[in-house]
Formats: C-alpha cells, structure tokens, sequence
C-alpha cells in the first residue's frame, strides 16, 4: 500500500485528492495537513510514501518546505499548484528543489476527472523513484559547463522530443548540448497550460537555440525549438516543403493532452523519413507506439536507458515494442541526434 500525505491550505482541496487518490485499491492517504509546519509533524508520525504539495500557501510557502525536506528527510513529492503565472514558476522551481512531478489543481481548466487518473498514475511512479538515483543522474548532467555540439550543415530534418517525468530536466539537458543551427525540434512535455509557458522561457534563456512555447501555424524551422502547450495537443503538418505545427484540443491519450503518441504520429505522416525521434524519460506507455509508427515511416528512433531515466516507462515500453532503433544514455543522445540528420 503506497501511504500519501496531502499537503494544501483549502480544505477542499485537500478532501477532492484524498477522495479521488482513495479510489485507488494500492494508495491510502494517511494524513492530511493544510500548511507545512503540520505537514512536518505529519511526516514524523505516519511516514508517507509520496507527498502532494501545494506551492502557494500562509506561514511558509511550498518550495521553502520542499528544500527543508530535501534536505533533512526525501520525500517523493507531487507538487500540485494552481494555474497562475506565479504558481507555475514556483512548479519549476520546485522540480529543480527535488519535486518528482507536477499537475494541476482542479478548476475551469481541469477538471476532477482530469487530475485524478493522472495524478494516482503519478503517486505510483513516485513510490518508485529511488532518490540515490535522481542524484547520480543530475551529477552526470550537470558536471561542468554544457557542451556545444556543432552540425555541419542545416537540414531539413526536423526532431521530435516526448517525455514525462523527469523530463524537464533531461530536455534541458539535450537542449543545452545543441548549436544555434540545429535543425528544427519539436517538444511534447507532459505540464499542465501555463507551466509550459515558464518552462519554455527558461530553456530559451538557458540554450543557443530559440525555445518557445508553439502557437498555431508556427513554421518548424532550424535553429528553433517549439514546446506542445499544456492543454493541447501539438500536430506537425506539412505544406509543400514547410512543416508547420498544428495546435488543437480533443480527448486526452493516455490520460494526457498534450500527448506525445500525437505528436509523434504526425510527424510519422507528414515527415516521415525526414525525422528523428526522441523518447525520454516518463511513465505510462505515452508515445510508444507512436515512435514505432515513426520508425516504420523511415524515421530514426532513440529511446534514453533505464539507467538513465528518472522513470523507465515510456522508453521502456517503447523499447519492448521494438520502436526504437537506439537505446542510449542521455549523455550520448543530443550527439546521436545531430549525426542522423547529417545522414541522407
């Protein structure tokens, strides 16, 4: 049984999670506090498993504690914030802090339905992740400075990226490595609307290359990395020789919008040969499948290793399918990445 504290100053908040998580047969939540000067003493008394975080709250906000925590006692921990500019910087903060993954509160949005699937899919995964791991894997990554690497030639190639959690870091990573004429990127980052806003801005403040959040109609250029919205699903579309993204709602899959298995199909129909595709670290089976259609297309596949993924999920069941023609480090993948689209 995985054991969940709850951690939110709205008592309706904190009833709407411990209901929805309470429908899970392998979760029981354990306690719940509303600031994290009770949070503290809550985690002493029953040990959880998993903690959900609220970032925004009275006597001490959310990523204070979360450091605190790091620090003296690691929990696996699920920030959930509200869809405001400020609460989605704070997100990313805290998933540098320590936090495994983020969502959402419910609202206009989101609904509960919405969070609920994806938020037991989230404590689960959680209960898995093994700190001692994360710290080896962001030692490996963030030893010196980044290495630029260099492409000959700019192509017409174009590079589609999914992940889930423990992605932010791993994109980050790759993107950093690229030079400012790398070809054209296309990203799928399981984050709700807004935080994907604020990841977007730092990558672009962090890497040679352009990254921004996609809108409608945007050309998949060199030199320009272009982030799925949350909310939406992101679609690569061609017109004689541009490739152009479509943004657009619809149903969730896997429980997810935007959806990498989208995103990768398109580019599967309408690149083609022309691509490279890239399947990181993440739960649940999301793009599987899809890189397989990518590489029965023609396109190059790459999944990161266990060793290396925060969570063995997507890559795994992507590399169970046969989707992917190379498994390698993420150390090793940018410098792949950039090889294959030299190649004719």
């Amino acid at each position: 049984m995985i054991k969940v504290l709850v951690v939110d100053d709205s008592a309706i908040v904190r009833q709407i999670l411990s209901k929805e998580l309470g429908r899970a047969a392998d979760i029981s939540v354990v306690a719940t506090a509303p600031d994290p000067f009770i949070a503290r003493d809550k985690i002493i008394q029953f040990a959880p498993d998993v903690m959900t975080l609220d970032i925004e709250m009275p006597r001490m906000d959310g990523l204070t504690f979360l450091r605190k925590v790091m620090q003296h006692h690691p929990i696996p921990t699920i920030v959930v914030s509200s869809l405001t500019p400020r609460g989605s910087a704070m997100a990313l903060e805290a998933l540098d802090a320590g936090a495994i993954d983020v969502i959402c509160k419910p609202g206009q949005s989101y609904t509960v339905g919405d969070v609920a699937q994806i938020l037991i899919d989230q404590v689960r995964a959680a209960s898995r992740v093994s700190f001692a791991k994360i710290d080896t894997i962001r030692k490996n990554i963030t030893a010196g400075p980044p290495q630029r690497l260099s492409l000959l030639q700019t192509t017409n190639k174009i590079i589609a990226i999914g992940a889930s959690t423990g992605g932010t870091v791993a994109i980050e990573h790759l993107l950093k490595q690229l030079p400012a004429n790398s070809p054209g990127i296309v990203i799928v980052q399981h984050m709700p609307a807004q935080f994907t806003t604020s990841f977007a801005n730092r990558l672009n403040d962090l890497c040679a290359i352009t990254v921004r959040e996609a809108a409608a109609n945007d050309t998949v250029a060199p030199g320009v990395a272009l982030v799925a919205p949350g909310n939406f699903h992101l679609l690569v579309k061609r017109s004689g020789a541009r490739y152009y993204v479509e943004i657009k709602e619809g149903p969730q899959v896997f429980h997810q919008r935007p959806s990498v298995e989208v995103m990768f199909n398109s580019v599967a129909k309408y690149v083609g040969a022309n691509a490279v595709g890239i399947i990181l670290t993440g739960m649940g089976a999301d793009g599987a499948s899809g890189l397989l259609s990518m590489r029965g297309s023609g396109a190059r596949t790459i999944a990161q290793d266990e060793e290396s993924c925060v969570v063995f999920g997507m890559p795994g069941e992507a590399v169970k399918l046969g989707a992917a023609e190379f498994v390698l480090p993420l150390s090793s993948i940018a410098r792949k990445a950039l090889a294959l689209t030299e190649q004719n």
